[in-house]
């Protein structure tokens, strides 16, 4: 998200007291400041840094030390630790910031926008195309040691390489917040579908404002003006995400997957009679509907979206509304794959009349279902009879 130290801003440290005169800064905001009061807002500045940064560290250890998927665990402390290279790198105070520490921590401060990328493909459970994470990590790479090569001072490497790594970043950020807006109706549980979709939304928003405030005005010329807001923002937003993490609540976020869920009790009377309409709309093939979420099963089954929600998932262990609808589609694939009947019928037919808009997506639930390839799984059952 940047791409040098900041090493121009007053130092809150040595200045003196207020002297009573106005300078004219050359921030974007334009604002006169006072000596002293821009020590003081300098100060401000980084107690908040130091506290969002404190609160990230906090929640990261809670994170990785519980239950959610390791790849997941992974991806979210590592998201975090950016974060905080990003809150130490864009201090308005005046650092000396050279040496290999400095280093590392710009190239993670770089890297927050392609961690809450792929952070969002894990968390929404949306497969990660490994060419593009390639061409991602080495555009990432290639442009922190080309910021290093340009040196602090500006020059036409400097502002292409700048182009180029915020560009990038703006895309990989715009992605996260676009899979977190698809994909928000698929979770079932109420409280961590909006927990997740917020969060991604409000630090990938986060991100496009200060990228964009970067690109403007460039980095090293961002006063307190700016950073004080920034830094005030992504304190609000860690300690919110943080009052609803550090609960007793392993489900908030994460599909609890190592946890062991207690037996549901027995189905009421207005489930038992919701789940013979659900079961009846499986049995007439409504899964195969291209597109279908289950805000449109619930109109379909005349009952409240938040009902079917808790059936589907507190009744009937699905994690998510993919999983529910995969159970049956591929449930159906196989028995088509396996039908002597059907061994000229393409597997790409297959998967549209089963409601998949492609046939990728088809192969990803299967092999997710049964381990091997639909045309692997034809074989073995067709030569099996």
């Amino acid at each position: 998200m940047v791409s040098g130290a900041r090493n121009t801003a007053p130092s809150a440290l040595n200045a003196p007291v207020a002297k009573g005169f106005a300078i004219d800064t050359d921030g974007p905001a334009g604002l006169m400041w006072h000596n002293g009061a821009m020590d003081r807002l300098t100060l401000i500045d980084s107690a908040i840094r130091m506290l969002a940064i404190g609160q990230l560290l906090l929640i990261a250890t809670v994170i990785g030390r519980g239950h959610a998927p390791r790849a997941i665990r992974i991806a979210t402390v590592t998201l975090f630790v950016c974060i905080c290279a990003y809150l130490t790198l864009a201090t308005p105070l005046q650092i000396d910031a050279r040496g290999p520490l400095w280093a590392l921590i710009q190239l993670a401060a770089q890297a927050t926008p392609m961690m809450l990328w792929i952070f969002a493909h894990l968390l929404f459970e949306r497969p990660l195309n490994r060419t593009a994470v390639t061409a991602a990590g080495i555009i990432l790479f290639g442009c922190w040691i080309g910021f290093g090569v340009a040196g602090p001072h500006a020059n036409s490497l400097g502002l292409w390489l700048g182009i180029l790594q915020r560009g990038t970043s703006l895309a990989m950020t715009a992605h996260a917040i676009l899979i977190a807006f698809r994909e928000r109706g698929d979770d079932l549980i109420e409280k961590r579908r909006r927990l997740r979709v917020g969060f991604v939304i409000v630090v990938g928003i986060l991100a496009v404002i200060v990228l964009v405030i970067e690109m403007i005005f460039g980095f090293r010329h961002t006063g307190v003006g700016v950073t004080l807001p920034q830094a005030l923002a992504i304190l609000v937003a860690t300690m919110a995400l943080g009052a609803a993490l550090l609960q007793s609540d392993p489900d908030i976020l994460f599909d609890p997957s190592a946890i062991t869920a207690p037996p549901a009790p027995a189905l009421t009377p207005s489930e038992h009679v919701l789940k013979q309409k659900l079961d009846a709309a499986m049995a007439g093939g409504l899964h195969r509907e291209t597109g279908l979420t289950i805000g449109l099963l619930a109109d379909r089954l005349g009952t409240p979206e938040h009902r079917l929600r808790a059936l589907i998932n507190q009744r009937l262990g699905y994690r998510n509304f993919s999983a529910f609808l995969n159970h049956h589609r591929i449930g159906e694939a196989k028995a088509m794959l396996a039908d002597p009947a059907h061994v000229d019928l393409p597997i790409l037919t297959i998967a549209m009349d089963l409601g998949y808009g492609s046939l990728a997506p088809f192969n990803r639930a299967f092999r997710q279902d049964s381990g091997e390839a639909p045309s692997d799984y034809r074989r073995r059952a067709i030569l099996q009879k």
